[in-house]
């Protein structure tokens, strides 16, 4: 999944990651404009996950 095809889905897409990881908070899933690998990095840590994993679970949403 590239950062530009994530944006445009972001809104609905971090609903249902919240969702599926309760521990989400706002913040961590806070898409902001050239921050998109700080963000990416921060889920990474937080569930756990490689990054080609979290990209599979977001694109799976």
């Amino acid at each position: 999944m590239k950062m530009k095809d994530l944006k445009k889905t972001w809104g609905e897409q971090k609903q249902h990651l919240k969702l599926k990881f309760a521990a989400l908070t706002d913040t961590e899933v806070l898409f902001l404009e050239g921050k998109e690998e700080e963000m990416m990095t921060k889920l990474q840590i937080k569930l756990g996950k490689t990054r080609q994993e979290l990209h599979q679970i977001i694109s799976a949403l």
